[in-house]
C-alpha cells in the first residue's frame, strides 16, 4: 500500500499534458485533471465520477458485459453500436420483419422489443481494498497459495460489503496484481430494442473497411432500460417502467474540429502495456505470424465459396467478419509495432531500468527480472503458439473440429457428474444446432484441409464422409439414449474418433504446460510491476485493461500511416456516396439516404460547411470493451460513439503511441440525422437534451 500510496502522491504534481492510459475515474484529481485540463477539458474529477452526487459515471452503462453504452435521455434510452447490439436485432428479426436488412424502428413505448439475458450494469461506487485482499500473503507462499487466500479474502470482503439488496459487488486485480478495487454495481435486465438502421447504415464497408480510416459506417443501435416502479432492476414484465437514470447525457449539435477535447468512458477489455520486450518480440515474430497464416489459410477457402454462391454467401457472412477481424488486427498490430519502434523503445526502458536499479542499490533485489524473463519466454515461446493454434483451428476456423470439441467436453461431464446429463445434452444439442443452421460441409471440409495441417501432420480430411456430425438430424442422433449408449455412439463415430487424441493431448499435455509457465510469467510480470514503480516511480504509469469502468482522454486529430499520405479527422456522407456500389453487400446504400443526400434535406445536422459528419479520429486509448463508449466534450455533452481503431493503431493493447494510434468514432450529428431525418423517429430525439456548447463560449 505504501508504494501505491508513493505513486499517487507523485503524480498529482505531474503537469504535462499527455495523452494514453485508460484511468480509474475515481482517482483523477491531481495529475489526470490537470492533463485534461490542458487538453481543453472544462471538467473537474468530480464531474466525471462522484459518489454522492449525479456523475457522468451514472450515464454509463456495461452492455451485456463486452460493450459499453450510453444513456441520452431522462427516459432511460440507451446508445451504443449496431455492432454490440447486433445479436439482439438479428434475433428478432424474420423473413417477414428483417430488422437487419431494413431497419427497426419503435414508435411508441409499445413497440419497443424485449430481449431475454441482455443487461446492462452501471457502476455505484469503487473502492480501493488492496490492504483486505492482500492481508496474510507473504513471499514465502506458492502462485497457488497466494491466489487462493486472495480468492478467500474477497469472498469474505464482499460478503460483508455494505450495499443494497439489489446491488452486486465485484473485486478487480490491477497493476498485475498489486493492487485491488471493489466495485458495486446494480445490474438492468429488462432491456429492449428501441431503433437500428439498416445493415447497409450501420455495417456499412463490413470488411473492407474494417480497421480502416476513412471510415463512413453509422454504427450505431438504441435500447431502452425498464425498471420496476421503484426505478429499481427488475426482470422483464409488462409493468416495469422506463428507468429515470441518475444522469444522462446531453448531445452536442456545434460537432467537433481538429483538436478538440475528447474523452471515451467505457469499459475496455484487456491490454498489456507493461510487457518485457522479449515478450513483444514472441508476440510479433512467433504468435501472430502463426495465427495469421491459419485464419488466411480459412479465409482463403471460405471468401472463394461466398464470392460464387449466393447460399454460402449469407450462412457465412457473420462467420467470415468473425475471423478476418483478428486477422486483420494482428497483421495491423505487428505493422504498427514495427512502425512505432515498440521493441526497441521498451529495450530502452529497460535499460533505463537498469541503470536506476544500479545507482539505487537495488541490483541484488532487481537484477534477476530481465534475465528471467528471456528464459521464461525461450521456454514458453512454443507452447504458447501451439495451444493458440489449437484454438484456431478447433474452435475459431473448422466447425466439424468445434463441434467434436464440444463433444468432449459433453462426455468429459457426464462421465465426472451423471446427474448433468440432461443439461449436458441440451447444451451439446443447442450447440450442434447453432453450428447447422449456417453450416456448408462443402465449405468447412475445405477450411479444414487448409488449416488442419498447419496443426498436425495427421490431417484426414476422409472423416468428412464417414462423420455423423456433418448432418443436423444424424448428429443430434448421436446424443439419444442412455449416457452408456452416448459415449458409445459418439466414439465409433470416425470424426470424434479421429479428434479425442488430439483434443486429449491439447488438455493433458499443452494446456498443462502452458497454465504452469504461464503462471510463472505471471508471477515475475507482478513482480517487474512492482519493481517498475519502485525504481522509476516519476514514469506515467496506469493500469492495463481488465473489463472495469476507465477514462480515456485526448483530441480531435488526423494521422499520417506511411509516407505522403495524411488521413483528415472528420469523414463526410459524401464519402459514403463515393463508395456507394448498388445491391453490393458491402457499400450498398438505401434508397432513401440517396433521396436525402441528393436534396441536401440534412436538417439541423450538417456543419458550418453544408456536409453531414460521419465519423472522426481522435487520440483516445481504446480497445475491445470500449465499442459503444461515449465520446464526451469538454463540457460533458456526448460529441461521438467510439466504435473502431486505425489498422496500425491496433498495436495500442501493446504499445500507445499518439502519433499513430487513433480511435474511430461516429460522430453524433449523423446519429441523430439517421434517427431524424431516414427513420423519421422525431419522439426520440424530443427526450433528448441538444446543446449548443461552443456558440454559448
Amino acid at each position: 500500500m505504501k508504494l501505491f500510496k508513493f505513486l499517487l502522491l507523485f503524480v498529482f504534481f505531474q503537469v504535462t499534458a499527455q495523452q494514453g492510459g485508460m484511468w480509474i475515474p475515481s482517482l483523477l484529481e491531481g495529475m489526470n485533471e490537470t492533463e485534461m485540463r490542458a487538453l481543453g477539458s472544462k471538467l473537474t474529477a468530480k464531474d466525471i465520477y462522484d459518489v454522492n452526487n449525479s456523475s457522468l459515471k451514472d450515464a454509463i452503462g456495461h452492455f451485456n458485459g463486452g460493450c459499453t453504452s450510453e444513456v441520452i435521455s431522462p427516459k432511460g434510452l440507451v446508445l451504443t453500436n449496431h455492432h454490440c447490439g447486433f445479436s439482439q436485432i438479428q434475433s428478432h428479426s424474420s423473413l417477414e420483419n428483417d430488422y437487419l436488412k431494413n431497419g427497426f424502428w419503435a414508435m411508441s413505448l409499445e413497440e419497443e422489443l424485449p430481449n431475454n439475458g441482455l443487461f446492462i450494469e452501471f457502476i455505484v461506487r469503487i473502492e480501493d481494498v488492496t490492504s483486505q485482499i492482500l492481508s496474510g500473503i507473504s513471499d514465502d507462499m506458492t502462485e497457488v497459495e497466494k491466489q487462493s487466500l486472495i480468492d478467500k479474502n474477497s469472498n469474505s470482503l464482499q460478503k460483508n460489503v455494505e450495499k443494497e439488496p439489489w446491488q452486486d459487488t465485484k473485486v478487480k486485480s490491477f497493476y498485475k496484481g498489486n493492487q485491488y478495487f471493489l466495485f458495486v454495481t446494480e445490474r438492468f435486465e429488462d432491456i429492449r430494442l428501441v431503433g437500428a438502421p439498416p445493415t447497409s447504415i450501420g455495417k456499412f464497408g463490413s470488411d473492407t473497411d474494417n480497421w480502416v480510416f476513412p471510415r463512413h459506417t453509422g454504427d450505431f443501435s438504441l435500447f431502452r432500460i425498464y425498471a420496476d416502479k421503484n426505478n429499481r432492476p427488475a426482470k422483464y414484465s409488462k409493468d416495469n417502467v422506463p428507468y429515470k437514470p441518475k444522469h444522462f447525457l446531453p448531445i452536442s449539435l456545434d460537432g467537433v474540429e481538429e483538436g478538440d477535447f475528447t474523452m471515451v468512458f467505457g469499459f475496455p477489455g484487456t491490454t498489456d502495456e507493461y510487457l518485457p520486450a522479449v515478450a513483444i518480440e514472441h508476440i510479433t515474430k512467433n504468435f501472430n505470424p502463426s495465427n495469421i497464416a491459419i485464419r488466411e489459410a480459412a479465409l482463403k477457402v471460405i471468401d472463394a465459396k461466398m464470392k460464387v454462391n449466393d447460399d454460402i454467401r449469407i450462412k457465412y457472412a457473420s462467420k467470415q467478419a468473425r475471423i478476418a477481424n483478428a486477422w486483420k488486427k494482428w497483421i495491423g498490430q505487428n505493422s504498427g509495432l514495427k512502425k512505432s519502434n515498440a521493441i526497441g523503445l521498451r529495450k530502452a526502458f529497460e535499460a533505463k531500468f537498469i541503470k536506476a536499479y544500479k545507482e539505487q542499490g537495488l541490483e541484488d533485489k532487481y537484477s534477476h527480472i530481465l534475465p528471467e524473463f528471456d528464459k521464461l519466454y525461450k521456454d514458453f515461446a512454443n507452447v504458447d503458439v501451439k495451444r493458440r493454434n489449437f484454438i484456431e483451428v478447433f474452435l475459431v476456423t473448422n466447425e466439424l473440429m468445434k463441434m467434436v470439441f464440444r463433444t468432449y467436453q459433453f462426455e468429459q461431464t457426464i462421465k465426472s457428474n451423471p446427474d448433468a446429463l440432461d443439461k449436458a445434452k441440451n447444451y451439446i444439442i443447442n450447440t450442434i444446432k447453432g453450428i447447422h443452421k449456417n453450416y456448408d460441409v462443402t465449405v468447412d471440409k475445405g477450411v479444414f484441409e487448409s488449416v488442419m495441417p498447419m496443426y498436425t501432420q495427421n490431417a484426414d480430411a476422409t472423416i468428412y464422409n464417414k462423420t455423423a456430425f456433418t448432418n443436423l438430424k444424424t448428429a443430434v442422433a448421436l446424443f439419444e439414449g442412455s449416457k452408456e449408449e452416448i459415449i458409445t455412439a459418439i466414439n465409433n463415430d470416425a470424426a470424434y474418433k479421429y479428434a479425442k487424441p488430439i483434443i486429449e493431448a491439447f488438455y493433458n499435455v499443452i494446456n498443462k504446460e502452458y497454465e504452469t509457465k504461464n503462471l510463472a510469467i505471471s508471477a515475475l510480470q507482478k513482480e517487474y510491476m512492482t519493481a517498475l514503480i519502485k525504481v522509476l516511480p516519476n514514469e506515467r504509469y496506469f493500469p492495463d485493461a481488465n473489463g472495469t469502468l476507465r477514462v480515456t482522454y485526448g483530441q480531435v486529430r488526423g494521422y499520417s500511416p506511411r509516407d505522403a499520405v495524411y488521413y483528415n479527422a472528420i469523414s463526410y456522407l459524401d464519402g459514403v456516396i463515393e463508395k456507394y456500389v448498388p445491391g453490393d453487400y458491402e457499400f450498398d446504400v438505401p434508397e432513401k439516404l440517396l433521396e436525402l443526400y441528393n436534396n441536401k434535406d440534412y436538417g439541423p445536422y450538417a456543419d458550418k460547411n453544408g456536409k453531414v459528419p460521419v465519423c472522426f479520429l481522435g487520440t483516445n486509448h481504446t480497445t475491445g470493451g470500449n465499442s459503444g463508449s461515449p465520446t464526451i466534450d469538454a463540457h460533458g455533452n456526448l460529441i461521438g460513439l467510439n466504435f473502431d481503431r486505425v489498422w496500425e493503431g491496433t498495436m495500442s493493447d501493446i504499445y500507445y503511441d499518439p502519433e499513430i494510434c487513433r480511435n474511430i468514432m461516429v460522430d453524433l450529428r449523423y446519429v441523430l440525422f439517421i434517427i431524424d431525418k431516414y427513420a423519421g423517429a422525431t419522439h426520440l430525439i424530443d427526450e433528448m437534451t441538444l446543446v449548443h456548447p461552443k456558440s454559448s463560449n
